[in-house]
């Protein structure tokens, strides 16, 4: 059953909240067309499927997932599917505006989406997430699709559950459209069409806009030291690149807990005992567990928040050491805690700039699968590097014309290229 909601609209405070007066500042600062502006700040698509699914046990269990379709006025809508409790309307509101303004940033032919299943994937077998994930395909239908909507891996979501969903999707149509269909979602397993490199590319992105910030700081990485909240594909990724450059880690918090080591942490150590440890840093032994709250207020040159939404706040903001915050995640700084940030005199690179590795090397496959080529694993990184070092390079121009900060910066690029789509094209009828 599909529910389709018209009333983009809410009154809850979070990350929408948030998404909403970032887009506000910077369209207030542009003097955005109000007739486009009355466009942009609301959703094209909102979908909320309830589905049923047969548990191991036999007993059926009813799921609600979501998608909701921002903008597609650049090209189809593109984002992630999540799994996790905390999964609502309007999350996948926020996070569908900011994929909206990550790809438009990025320059890339998409427009933004984004949604997923409102449930801990830690309750389920394999078999069952296999299930679930074939189920809310089938329930999404002809709402998803290589030149309308692709999905791509976000939190607790991976390269198997990409390949369920093509495999899903492609069992919906007939044997000679299937193999014009592999391009409808991103971030799929090498053997069944996914890219080399896409498994790293937000990581390295963030790594990279790290890098390209110090060399605008004329400043070395060497020796810096870093925190990472989040210790997934990206947290883990962005560390593994750091390490590479001589910056040291010296704390990281996950799900499960926090733990720290002021003479560093081995980014692969700790990877290795996660994957013999349920996937929980606790318990390393070159570390010393600290409590959640503390974690933030380290001492560090650089944080990386690369977790979930809203988690550096108005009551944690100022106890931040560190002078740089580089946004793995989308939406972990609320705007509370970012007006004291920039108060204190600590940049941010935003996490439509940040994290865009990811989106980047999603349209890479996405090419790769639609041109049938195949390219090897340094061709994407020189791809994803210097298409990242151009968008940097624009936001800090930007940031300067305007005497604004990063984020207002990147926000004003993406909204001017989406405005000027609209003012050549006119808006039917």
């Amino acid at each position: 059953m599909i529910t389709k909601i018209k009333e983009a609209k809410t009154t809850k405070q979070g990350m929408l909240d948030n998404v909403m007066r970032q887009f506000n500042n910077a369209a207030d600062i542009i003097h955005l067309n109000p007739s486009i502006r009355k466009i942009l700040e609301i959703t094209n698509n909102e979908l909320v499927v309830h589905f049923p699914v047969k548990m191991d046990n036999g007993d059926v269990e009813v799921f609600t997932g979501y998608r909701v379709q921002h903008n597609n006025a650049l090209g189809p809508y593109k984002g992630g599917l999540r799994y996790h409790p905390t999964v609502d309307i309007d999350a996948a509101r926020a996070l569908a505006m900011w994929m909206t303004w990550k790809t438009s940033l990025a320059g890339l032919p998409y427009g933004g989406a984004k949604g997923g299943i409102q449930l801990d994937p830690s309750r389920y077998s394999n078999s069952e997430l296999e299930r679930i994930t074939r189920r809310f395909t089938y329930a999404l239908g002809d709402n998803i699709g290589p030149e309308l909507d692709i999905p791509a891996p976000d939190v607790n979501t991976t390269p198997q559950t990409m390949a369920w969903i093509l495999d899903t999707y492609m069992s919906t149509k007939s044997p000679s459209e299937r193999s014009k269909n592999m391009h409808v979602v991103t971030g799929k397993p090498i053997g069944a069409g996914g890219s080399e490199g896409r498994d790293r590319a937000t990581g390295y992105g963030v790594y990279l806009n790290i890098k390209f910030w110090a060399t605008h700081k004329k400043v070395s990485l060497k020796d810096k030291k870093f925190i990472v909240q989040g210790f997934g594909n990206v947290g883990y990724w962005a560390a593994y690149f750091l390490e590479k450059e001589g910056a040291i880690l010296v704390a990281v918090q996950d799900q499960f807990g926090s733990i720290t080591n002021e003479n560093g942490i081995s980014v692969e150590h700790l990877f290795e005992y996660t994957k013999s440890n349920n996937g929980s840093i606790l318990g390393f032994k070159e570390s010393t567990p600290i409590e959640n709250n503390t974690f933030f207020s380290l001492d560090c040159d650089i944080c990386i928040p690369a977790a979930l939404g809203n988690q550096i706040t108005k009551e944690n903001a100022p106890l931040i050491k560190a002078y740089l915050i580089a946004e793995g995640a989308n939406g972990p700084t609320d705007i509370e805690a970012e007006e004291i940030l920039l108060k204190k005199g600590i940049d941010i690179i935003p996490d439509i700039l940040c994290n865009s590795g990811g989106v980047i090397g999603s349209y890479f496959e996405w090419l790769q699968n639609r041109n049938g080529e195949i390219w090897q694993l340094n061709e994407v990184m020189e791809k994803l590097e210097k298409k990242l070092e151009e968008s940097f390079k624009r936001v800090i121009e930007t940031s300067k014309s305007k005497n604004v900060d990063m984020r207002t910066a990147a926000f004003i690029i993406a909204i001017e290229r989406l405005e000027l789509a609209y003012i050549q094209r006119g808006i039917f009828p």
